[in-house]
């Protein structure tokens, strides 16, 4: 008889204890993006609902981004940088395939042996990674979890790309994830759609680039990402009305329950017909992060959480539903309390 394989246990309920952000010191306006993409101030605002966006120096990396973010989650939440066995970072641009970034940021923040690793899945990334987070806790595999969202999008667009130029931007947004006595994130609603994988994607890989520099020389273009704005539109506002929807039934809870919406920071006008669709009450305070930060992708909720926070539009302990959705297509929604920030 084969002997018996012992399991561990972890905490009954898990919850977001902390959270801390990271904005490039540069702010961007729509002037700025505008020329190279033959566009306006007022063509962006009217697309995308954003006024400015950031863009992140050669000094401010994906690593020190997240480091800065992270250091903001752990003070918020009280947690100790020993108490944390576990990083998980949400990017799509940390620009080298292997190592991930994850074991630098840990090793910087002070950490020795937490296991530390990437998720790449779009904009989706950080809901992913709650998800993940919540579980390993749940299943005793880690007792606390820092999750970082992180993007340096302004590496990987063609400023002269009229589809993606003006929208994406840099940003990062860290969490701590942990033990509570009541449930503080729900079950997570998620999935992919990987017949509409054209929609949001690089453009070409990079042995495609390297054949076209032995053909073309310097001349040959550089791998960029690419975005079929229409086609993510009519997906995002078709499909995720019922993602939203069996998030908030599989928390127990209807939409009047809520006290904020946090959606990815994709287009305002997607996040303005989420909205409407779910009927939200007017109490319900919804993310518009976009207007100032522009489309961060995998930080972009995390970003518009602290910014409801600081604004005072919501509070820590508000129940919120986070939806994200983006490259794949990939897609992930929760319902969770909102936390402490710094």
């Amino acid at each position: 008889m084969a002997a018996r394989i012992a399991q561990t246990t972890g905490a009954e309920h898990t919850a977001i204890l902390g959270l801390g952000v990271y904005r490039p010191a540069r702010v961007v306006t729509n002037d700025e993006v505008a020329g190279p993409i033959n566009s306006s101030d007022e063509w962006i605002r009217t697309r995308s609902g954003i006024k400015t966006r950031r863009f992140a120096d050669d000094s401010e990396t994906i690593q020190s981004m997240s480091v800065a973010a992270a250091r903001g989650a752990l003070e918020s939440s009280g947690i100790a940088v020993d108490q944390v066995d576990c990083v998980i970072v949400a990017t799509s641009t940390h620009l080298l395939l292997t190592p991930a970034a994850a074991p630098r940021i840990a090793t910087e923040l002070g950490m020795n042996g937490s296991a530390a690793f990437d998720v790449s899945a779009g904009c989706a990334g950080f809901c992913h990674s709650i998800a993940l987070a919540s579980d390993l806790v749940r299943a005793g595999t880690a007792h606390h979890v820092l999750v970082i969202g992180v993007e340096k999008l302004t590496n990987t667009v063609n400023p002269t790309d009229r589809s993606t130029a003006f929208l994406f931007a840099d940003g990062a947004g860290a969490v701590i994830v942990g033990p509570s006595d009541e449930p503080g994130i729900g079950p997570t609603v998620w999935g992919s759609d990987g017949t509409q994988h054209h929609a949001i994607r690089q453009d070409k890989d990079w042995m495609e680039y390297f054949h076209e520099i032995d053909e073309k020389g310097l001349d040959a273009v550089r791998p960029y990402l690419a975005m079929e704005g229409t086609a993510v539109f009519r997906w995002a506002a078709h499909s995720l009305e019922k993602v939203c929807r069996d998030a908030i039934d599989r928390a127990g809870l209807s939409p009047e329950d809520l006290d904020a919406m946090i959606p990815h920071q994709a287009n305002g006008r997607i996040i303005e017909i989420m909205a409407r669709v779910l009927k939200l009450p007017e109490h319900c305070a919804l993310a518009n992060d976009i207007e100032e930060a522009g489309n961060t992708s995998a930080a972009s909720i995390p970003l518009a959480m602290e910014a409801l926070l600081r604004k005072g539009e919501s509070k820590p302990g508000d129940t919120a539903l986070l939806i994200a959705f983006g490259a794949g297509l990939s897609y992930a929604a929760q319902v969770v309390n909102l936390p402490n920030w710094k």
